[in-house]
């Protein structure tokens, strides 16, 4: 399977190149017991966590150190149609979940499997159940809700709707619930492990939910497990507010550049005529970007960097927290939502209180400091070019020097597609476009500061340009071949002549174009 979403360069276009190659991969989408297989390796990778005995109806997982005759903590129970993971699965541990029950893939769980997940971990303070707004989910959740109450449990339960990408009068059901949903199984999870009471464990629950809005966008649909993908979508274009199971979303369009997407759907979730989410200028808040199963964490780091500003600047809002990956997935989907949650001091206390969820990323309570600073520069080298500057009038000589420099990386700029296409045939590509890196630093660089008259010297700022632009194998050699040729130069008693620096265009000629 080859799944390709570009963002490229500054512009961070998503490219019309988007390949979509749909295979079988070791046969694991022919697998009928593709859940229960799924739950057997997530139990033997993290030995906290547990499951019930009870394949292929009963699909609960728990967490390993929780029994129901001993809890004595609120319960946080959800789950629904599997294909999503990491949720609900990986998110159950000590601090979030105490138990997710796995349905097939997309299809609710059965009643019997969500009353056996209560039976399981509920002790004297109940259990909270959080469910997300599907009808299959509510309908099943609610009947166990009911029958474990009968049995003498405490239940309550918490409906997540945080779909932001239909108007109210189109949404029939109410709003899907998409990634949103984790960031309040955290809340709630944290809530409980406090020891707070069933009834302000559900608040706080239900408090989170309306304050959060979701919003996503793919570049393909989902492929079931043995089913042929559907090719709905077609070649150059996106899908704008899809749900997580591939329902169609609010509008299908060509694609665009990620920060226009990026733009479009946090105007979307921040909308004051829908008012979905009761964020203003100068809330807090918590933005979540959440990949849905094929896209690659560099392309949803794209995505949260396009996001933070739009937000700081367009909407006047302060990003406390920024959670980037995988959360809540629809199987291979190519693409990612957003989230966006509104922010107060014990909402960032409860995302922040410690958990053992293994799929919970760690790392990012406290407060954000800036996001960037100034770049130390070494002790020993001139600050602003103090001792290196362009001559005001060149030499015959610096004049020659400066046209072979001119020719030399002008035909390594005008061979950057023929370099990359020799390279992608023995290697990765990139070796055109590295070149054309240490090229054009160079020329900008010498036009502004190197001291052509002396040759030595400018030849040792020419390894300074590469050195700083250039990465891989390429750069660090065509640094030393300056170095070393910087060194020979200084301890040459004779001057260079006109005729060797010619035959230095020559040399960076032949060496840059093979």
């Amino acid at each position: 399977m080859a799944n390709l979403f570009f963002f490229q360069s500054s512009k961070s276009f998503m490219s019309i190149a988007f390949l979509i190659q749909k295979t079988v991969p070791f046969c694991f989408h022919c697998n009928a017991d593709v859940v229960t297989e799924f739950i057997e390796g997530l139990v033997e990778t993290y030995p906290g966590l547990q499951y019930l005995d009870g394949f292929p109806l009963v699909k609960v997982v728990i967490r390993s150190d929780v029994s129901s005759s001993t809890y004595e903590k609120v319960a946080i129970i959800s789950g629904g149609g599997s294909g999503h993971e990491p949720a609900h699965a990986g998110f159950v541990g000590e601090g979030m979940l105490t138990a997710a029950i796995c349905g097939d893939v997309f299809a609710s769980p059965t009643v019997d499997a969500i009353l056996a997940g209560i039976r399981a971990v509920t002790g004297p303070k109940g259990c909270l159940l959080i469910v997300k707004n599907y009808t299959g989910d509510r309908l099943n959740f609610g009947l166990a809700a009911e029958q474990a109450k009968s049995e003498g449990f405490e239940v309550e339960m918490v409906i997540v709707g945080d779909d932001c990408a239909l108007p109210p009068p189109r949404g029939v059901a109410g709003r899907r619930g998409l990634a949103g949903t984790i960031l309040v199984h955290k809340i709630a999870g944290a809530a409980a492990a406090a020891g707070l009471s069933l009834l302000d464990v559900a608040a706080e629950a239900k408090h989170a939910s309306e304050m959060v809005g979701t919003m996503g966008v793919a570049l393909s649909v989902c492929t079931l497990p043995g089913q042929v993908t559907p090719d709905r979508l077609g070649p150059g274009k996106m899908e704008l507010g899809l749900g997580i199971h591939g329902e169609p979303g609010a509008a299908v369009t060509d694609l665009l550049p990620v920060d226009v997407v990026v733009a479009h759907v946090l105007k979307q979730i921040l909308s004051t005529e829908t008012n979905y989410v009761p964020i203003t200028r100068g809330n807090r808040v918590i933005l979540m970007i959440n990949g849905l199963g094929a896209t690659p964490l560099m392309e949803l780091m794209i995505a949260a960097g396009k996001a933070v500003p739009i937000m700081q600047l367009d909407h006047g809002l302060a990003v406390d927290r920024v959670y980037t990956g995988s959360f809540m997935t629809s199987l291979d989907m190519a693409g990612f939502s957003i989230s966006i949650m509104k922010a107060d001091q014990k909402i960032l206390q409860r995302l922040d209180a410690p958990t053992r969820a293994p799929s919970w990323p760690v790392g990012v309570e406290g407060d954000r400091p800036p996001a960037k600073i100034p770049v130390p520069i070494p002790v020993s080298r001139p600050t602003n070019n103090e001792e290196l500057s362009r001559p005001q009038q060149l030499t015959h000589q610096g004049r020659i020097l400066e046209l072979a420099i001119e020719a030399a990386v002008s035909s390594v700029i005008e061979l950057r597609d023929s370099l990359n296409e020799w390279d992608s045939r023995v290697g990765d590509g990139d070796c055109g476009s590295t070149m054309f890196k240490g090229a054009a630093a160079i020329l900008d660089d010498m036009k502004k500061y190197y001291p052509l008259n002396d040759a030595a010297e400018t030849v040792n700022e020419m390894g300074s340009s590469i050195q700083r632009v250039m990465g891989g194998t390429s750069g660090i050699l065509y640094n030393i071949f300056c170095k070393a040729a910087y060194a020979k130069l200084k301890t040459s008693s004779k001057p260079v002549t006109a005729k060797e620096c010619e035959l230095m265009h020559t040399a960076f000629s032949c060496a840059w174009s093979t």
